[in-house]
C-alpha cells in the first residue's frame, strides 16, 4: 500500500512539472511570438492576393494548400536548421537574422516607394488566364516561395527572442516553444487569411439573404468594406514590416559592437515613459528601416536581380 502511494505521490509530482513546463513554453512562446508580429502581420496582409481572380470554391483549398506547405517549412525544414545552427554555430543565426532584417526593410521601401513612384502593372499571361488550373499552380507556387522566406524570419526573430529572454532554457524548451510558436503563427494567419477572403462571400450573402434590415445593412457594409481593410491590413503590415526589420538591425549592429544607431535611439527615447517610450522606439527602428530599404531598392534591382537572371539564362 504504501508503495503504491509512494507511486501516486511520484505522478502527482511528475504531473505539476509537466504542468509547470507547459506553463513555461506557453508563456514563453507567447513573449517571442509577439516580437515576430511585424513579420506576421505582413504574412497576412501578403496572402490574400494570391486568391484574386480566381474561382470562389477555389479559395480555402488554395489556402490550405499554402498553410499545409507552411506547416512543413517551419516544422520539418527550418526547425531543426535553426536548432543545429544554434548548438553549433549561433554566430551563422546573427548574420542570418540581419540578413532578413534587410529584406525586411526592402520590401517595406518598395511598397513605399510604389506609392511614391507607381510601377507599371506586371502583364498578365493570356495563357494563364485561360487556364485557371495552371495560374492557380503558379499562384500556389509563388505563394509557398514567399511563405519560405517570411518562415525562416519568424522563426529566426522567435528563437532569438527566446535565446535571448530566456538563456537559460534548455536546447529542448526552447525547440517545443520554437514549434508551439511556429504552429500558432501558422494557425492565425491562414485562419485570418482564410475569414478574410471569405468575409466578401459572406456579405454578399447576408445582404441578398438576411431576414433583417439590420443583417442585409451588414452584408453591405462587409462588402463594401473589405477592400478599405484590405488597404490598412496592407499599410499596417508595411509599417510594421519597417518597424521590425529596422529594429533588428539597429539591435545586431549593437551586439556586433557597432552603436550606431542604436545609442542615439535609446537616448531619444529615454526621454519618455512607457507607450512613448516605445512609440518613440519604433518610430525611429522604422525611419532607419525605410533608409536601409530606399538605399536597397537600386541595389537590388539593378545589380543583384540583373545578376541573378543572368545566373539563370546561363543555366
Amino acid at each position: 500500500m504504501s508503495g503504491l502511494i509512494a507511486l501516486l505521490d511520484d505522478v502527482v509530482a511528475l504531473s505539476k512539472v509537466a504542468a509547470a513546463s507547459v506553463d513555461d513554453v506557453a508563456s514563453m512562446a507567447a513573449k517571442a511570438g509577439s516580437k515576430a508580429a511585424g513579420v506576421v502581420i505582413d504574412d497576412a496582409a501578403v496572402t490574400p492576393k494570391y486568391v484574386t481572380g480566381l474561382d470562389a470554391k477555389r479559395e480555402l483549398p488554395i489556402i490550405w494548400k499554402i498553410a499545409r506547405a507552411s506547416f512543413f517549412n517551419k516544422l520539418v525544414i527550418l526547425l531543426p536548421v535553426a536548432m543545429v545552427l544554434q548548438a553549433f554555430a549561433p554566430i551563422v543565426l546573427v548574420f542570418l537574422l540581419m540578413l532578413g532584417g534587410l529584406y525586411l526593410c526592402f520590401e517595406g521601401a518598395e511598397k513605399v516607394w510604389h506609392v511614391i513612384a507607381p510601377h507599371k502593372e506586371a502583364h498578365v499571361n493570356k495563357e494563364e488566364v485561360q487556364d485557371p488550373a495552371h495560374l492557380e499552380e503558379t499562384r500556389v507556387r509563388g505563394a509557398i516561395k514567399t511563405d519560405f522566406i517570411l518562415s525562416a524570419e519568424i522563426m529566426t526573430i522567435t528563437l532569438n527572442a527566446i535565446t535571448g529572454d530566456f538563456p537559460d532554457a534548455s536546447i529542448w524548451l526552447q525547440g517545443g516553444v520554437l514549434a508551439v510558436v511556429a504552429i500558432a503563427i501558422t494557425m492565425v494567419v491562414y485562419g485570418s487569411v482564410a475569414l478574410i477572403v471569405k468575409a466578401d462571400d459572406a456579405g454578399l450573402w447576408l445582404a441578398q439573404n438576411a431576414p433583417t434590415p439590420v443583417g442585409r445593412g451588414l452584408g453591405r457594409g462587409l462588402v463594401k468594406g473589405m477592400p478599405l481593410f484590405l488597404k490598412v491590413l496592407a499599410f499596417i503590415g508595411t509599417l510594421a514590416m519597417l518597424w521590425v526589420g529596422g529594429a533588428i538591425l539597429v539591435n545586431e549592429l549593437h551586439h556586433l559592437g557597432i552603436d550606431w544607431p542604436y545609442n542615439p535611439i535609446k537616448y531619444l527615447a529615454a526621454k519618455f515613459t512607457g507607450f512613448l517610450n516605445w512609440a518613440v522606439t519604433a518610430g525611429l527602428d522604422g525611419v532607419f528601416g525605410l533608409i536601409v530599404g530606399l538605399i536597397l531598392i537600386p541595389i537590388v534591382t539593378k545589380v543583384i536581380m540583373p545578376l541573378v537572371g543572368k545566373g539563370k539564362a546561363a543555366h
